[in-house]
């Protein structure tokens, strides 16, 4: 069992500087995939879209929001978001573990477009609340599938987030927790999220 977790750790699509961290484990919409061998874990994480240690805070970055978001629906809208490990055991603090397109509604709902491979169940489904002025939490859920489609189980992400008064960025904090098909749980991840309004005038380089 300890062999098997750690390698649906491994497989969760973390991809990190060689030079600088050893690929332990990573996360995206859950985990990924079951047992294999290292040389295969890292083939599929090359095809995993890149990931870099986190170097400055989401409200740093420019992305061409012009408007201040309404008030009482501040999260609304198009983002670029990244997962970022904080205090997880067997990934080093600062790694993305995961990073997307996220798209919070009106109605309360979520979906997220995760960087894990598609054939895994990268796009995945929450619902949120408004919990202070600009505070939100959100309960999301997931599908996770191996590579050759064979169920892994449900995985859970919560993220308590506060929104930026002029409503162009978010953060706060996540958990990831990934189960098996009898509710058993294989991993948990906890760590910071940070995320970028997307707007009409956004353009590519304002999110790589």
């Amino acid at each position: 069992m300890k062999n098997k977790i750690r390698a649906i750790v491994i497989t969760f699509g973390m991809l990190m500087v060689a030079s600088v961290f050893a690929v332990n484990a990573g996360a995206q919409c859950g985990a990924s995939d079951g047992p294999m061998t290292s040389n295969t874990a890292t083939a599929l994480l090359l095809r995993s879209a890149p990931l870099k240690a986190s170097t400055a805070p989401a409200s740093a970055q420019t992305t061409g929001a012009s408007q201040p978001a309404p008030v009482g629906a501040a999260v609304v809208g198009f983002w670029h978001v990244k997962f970022i490990s904080k205090g997880t055991t067997g990934i080093p603090d600062g790694a993305v573990v995961d990073m997307g397109f996220s798209q919070w509604h009106s109605d309360g709902t979520e979906i997220l477009n995760s960087s894990r491979p598609p054939a895994t169940s990268n796009f995945c489904l929450g619902v949120w609340e408004k919990t202070g002025p600009f505070e939100y939490k959100l309960n999301h859920f997931a599908l996770s599938s191996d590579l050759s489609g064979n169920m892994i189980g449900p995985a859970n992400i919560r993220e308590d987030v506060t929104v930026d008064v002029h409503g162009k960025s978010y953060s706060g904090t996540f958990s990831i927790d990934q189960y098996d098909t009898s509710g058993n749980r294989l991993v948990h991840i906890t760590g910071e999220v940070k995320a970028t309004r997307i707007t009409v005038d956004t353009k590519i380089s304002d999110i790589l």
